[in-house]
């Protein structure tokens, strides 16, 4: 059986999200139904925001070809600042998270972000 055109079309964003896709028939009320000309085809489960924090971390491991905590600080900096554009540290623990991988303590992630948002209002 070939893959449905609108799973092949939307994996690469569930993948990129850290989500899961089911079959519409698994569907609980909190998941996301896709349909394609009027038909179920796809359930999207949407990761936790605590599991999202992880994946993301994960890929910027990734993109550096690196462990974050290897980082220099300018890109231990650049890296705090793209995870408080995301979001990251309205998740509840997220600097503590964020802290660990980078190698730092909190305190240092409180910095990095208050100098940032010096640079903004500044």
């Amino acid at each position: 059986m070939t893959e449905h055109p609108l799973i092949a079309a939307v994996k690469p964003l569930v993948d990129a999200m850290g989500a899961e896709i089911l079959g519409p028939e698994q569907a609980e009320p909190d998941d996301v139904v896709l349909a394609w000309e009027g038909e179920d085809v796809l359930a999207v489960r949407l990761p936790q925001l605590s599991d999202s924090l992880d994946h993301i971390l994960a890929a910027m491991e990734r993109r550096h070809g690196m462990p974050l905590a290897e980082l220099d600080r300018k890109a231990k900096q650049e890296v705090v600042r793209m995870l408080e554009a995301r979001g990251a540290f309205s998740v509840r623990h997220g600097v503590e998270t964020v802290a660990g991988a980078l190698g730092v303590s909190r305190f240092t992630v409180y910095n990095y972000l208050n100098r940032e948002n010096a640079a903004k209002n500044g």
